[in-house]
């Protein structure tokens, strides 16, 4: 079994996690293991029936076509059927009287984790001359390294009671560390962070938006529009649309600059890529063609990519392409910040939490549902004026969704 070709540009992956236990028997097409890639987490699925060998192990970072296990196709299904913790045990009676200290050294088996006990033995930094085997032929199980560090833990505490009896010590307090290996994910994520940072003329205007007709117009049309389409309608449509609108006028906030050619490269549609937040890291999935979508589709479409993307069933095809995108850190409480460029695209919207303001109106102070809009661009494409025109413009549609709606 070997890492099969995943996509053009995906050359390595990283083993999260097994599904089934080393030397279990596996059926032809059931999923043994899972692969994290640069932007999806995928699972493998056995190509014949029979024994489960491990060959890698959990964290390993394997190219496209190593090896990752081997299924003994000679292992039939009743073979499987006793439960395994009995043969071990069988194998112990018949062969205890025989058994020398010779052999045990020779197996391989022998003070060998298995996977899952390697992984609790280095976060804990323990050794196998800490832990005695009780697994089959002494393979250390996981288990055996949960006893050792319960018996590691309970040990300094008696220590530390009967040699330090002094009260003004804090023994209470915790002074251990944990290493936890970056996920393939997040480590890609980092690196286009810092490459966008280093390799873009990032600047951020910024601008208010007040919410008070857009929150009107959602309370009004709210229950009609969930009983025909199903779906709320959010403020992510309503921000999608408004965008997508001034891009179509504004082809400069939409483009992208091929550094290697010298080139602008302008669109003439607008998919844009909503930023979801996952267990495993950010994903920014684009919604193609936003410009020309209604906005239950644009809220079906955004819904649904947020399923995909927290179960970690997006494929790489839904994470393709994108031309401006828009991340709601409001959600979060985030109030202002500066949202980095996702490359290769030149600007990116962010959306903060919406807060109670005084405000001057007509001459007059009248609380308002205000929110801080963020937009972070690539100077090298988009002007300072372009930027700002921009966001006012985006600004106005909210403010007067009618317009939004009518399209004018």
């Amino acid at each position: 079994m070997r890492v099969p070709t995943i996509g053009e540009s995906i050359s390595e992956v990283t083993l999260s996690q097994w599904l089934k236990e080393d030397g279990a028997y596996v059926e032809m097409d059931e999923s043994i293991c899972e692969f994290e890639s640069d932007k999806a987490t995928l699972e493998f699925p056995a190509e014949a029936a029979g024994k489960l060998i491990y060959v890698a192990a959990e964290e390993d970072d394997l190219e496209i076509g190593a090896l990752v296990a081997k299924i003994d196709t000679s292992v039939a299904k009743s073979n499987d059927a006793a439960p395994k913790k009995e043969a071990p045990a069988a194998e112990k009676k018949v062969e205890a009287p025989v058994a020398t200290a010779q052999p045990a050294q020779e197996n391989y088996a022998s003070g060998h984790p298995s996977p899952a006990a390697a992984k609790l033995m280095a976060e804990n930094n323990l050794s196998a001359a800490d832990i005695t085997g009780t697994g089959k032929d002494g393979r250390i199980t996981k288990d055996d390294v949960t006893k050792a560090i319960a018996t590691k833990k309970s040990a300094p505490a008696k220590e530390t009671k009967s040699e330090t009896p002094s009260v003004s010590t804090p023994t209470s307090l915790s002074r251990e560390i944990t290493r936890k290996k970056m996920s393939r994910m997040r480590r890609t994520i980092a690196s286009r962070l810092v490459s966008a940072k280093n390799n873009t003329a990032m600047l951020t205007t910024f601008n208010e938006v007040d919410l008070t007709n857009v929150m009107a117009l959602r309370k009004k049309y709210q229950e009609q529009f969930v009983e025909k389409y199903g779906v709320k309608l959010g403020f992510m449509s309503l921000f999608t649309k408004a965008c997508a609108k001034v891009l179509m006028e504004m082809p400069d906030v939409n483009a992208q600059i091929d550094s290697e050619t010298n080139q602008f490269i302008y669109h003439d549609y607008a998919d844009i890529s909503i930023a979801i937040s996952t267990p495993t890291g950010l994903v920014v999935p684009p919604v193609h063609n936003a410009e020309s979508l209604k906005f239950h589709e644009i809220e079906l479409k955004i819904k649904e990519l947020a399923g995909k993307a927290r179960s970690g069933t997006l494929t790489l095809d839904e994470m393709k392409g994108g031309t401006f995108t828009i991340t709601n850190g409001g959600v979060f409480g985030s109030m202002m910040s500066t949202p980095i460029i996702n490359e290769p695209q030149s600007a990116i919207l962010g959306m903060h939490t919406i807060q109670q303001r005084p405000m001057a109106i007509d001459g007059e102070v009248k609380i308002r549902p205000m929110m801080y809009l963020a937009l972070s661009y690539d100077h090298r494409v988009i002007d300072g004026s372009t930027s700002v025109t921009f966001l006012v413009k985006v600004k106005k549609l909210l403010e007067d969704p009618v317009t939004l709606l009518l399209d004018i």
